[in-house]
């Protein structure tokens, strides 16, 4: 092992800081990247359900009035 203890791997001769920074931001830049494009997708399918329910609800008033 590199390493003698992993307190000695988490300071990492003082830089451990910034490595274990720079791998904490990577790591949820990478969760963002998965995550909200999932979300705008379901944000968006619910945004056209919507419409459709509403054109539908319009479409039987009208036959209603008829």
């Amino acid at each position: 092992m590199y390493f003698e203890s992993f307190k000695a791997a988490l300071v990492m001769d003082g830089h451990g800081v910034f490595v274990w920074t720079a791998y904490g931001i990577a790591v949820i830049a990478i969760f963002l990247i998965l995550i909200l494009p999932k979300l705008k997708e379901r944000k968006i399918l619910r945004q056209i359900a919507g419409e459709i329910r509403r054109q539908q609800a319009h479409a039987d008033s009208s036959e209603g009035g008829t």
